[in-house]
C-alpha cells in the first residue's frame, strides 16, 4: 500500500468527518467507507483500494493523531467492504482543528462527563465478556471453563 494514499485518506477523513463532529460538539460520529470512496474518487483515487480506506481509518496512528477511539465497526466480517461503517468516540485528548491554529481563537477539548465515561467503560467490559463467552462456545461453556479451574485447585 502506498503511504501517499493512506495520508490522503486520513486527511480527507479528518477534514470531512472529524473536524465537523468536534466543531458541532458531538462526542460520537461515524465514517462510512462508501462516503470516503465517494469523496476520494474525484481526486483520482483508485477505485479498487477499498481495503486501504478500511485500514487507514482504523490505524492507531489515525486514532492517536485525532484523539479518537473506535466504538465499533459495522459491516461484513471481513471488514474490507464499501459497506463498512466505523463508529468513533472523541476522547478529547488530542484535538487539532484549523480554528485552533488561528490567532486569538479558542477551542475547548470535549470533556467526558461521569455518566458518559461509565457507559464507555461498561460497554468496553461488555465487549470483552462477549468475546470470552464466544471463545468458550457460549455462556454454558464459559461457566464450565470457570468451574474446571475451581475443581483443579481443590
Amino acid at each position: 500500500m502506498k503511504t501517499g494514499l493512506s495520508e490522503q485518506i486520513r486527511r480527507v477523513a479528518k477534514e470531512k468527518y472529524i473536524d465537523p463532529a468536534v466543531r458541532s460538539g458531538h462526542t460520537e460520529f461515524s465514517i462510512p467507507v462508501r462516503g470516503m470512496l465517494d469523496l476520494l474518487l474525484p481526486s483520482g483515487f483508485p477505485r479498487n483500494h477499498t481495503p486501504q480506506i478500511c485500514n487507514s481509518i482504523q490505524t492507531s496512528k489515525f486514532l492517536n493523531q485525532n484523539g479518537i477511539e473506535i466504538v465499533g465497526v459495522d459491516g461484513p466480517p471481513s471488514g474490507q467492504s464499501p459497506t463498512v461503517v466505523v463508529r468513533y468516540r472523541i476522547t478529547g485528548q488530542s484535538i487539532n482543528l484549523k480554528a485552533s491554529q488561528r490567532k486569538g481563537s479558542r477551542v475547548e477539548a470535549v470533556r467526558e462527563d461521569a455518566a458518559a465515561r461509565a457507559k464507555r467503560l461498561t460497554d468496553a467490559l461488555r465487549g470483552l465478556l462477549k468475546e470470552e463467552l464466544k471463545e468458550h462456545g457460549g455462556a454454558e461453556g464459559f461457566v464450565r471453563w470457570i468451574r474446571s479451574d475451581d475443581e483443579e485447585a481443590a
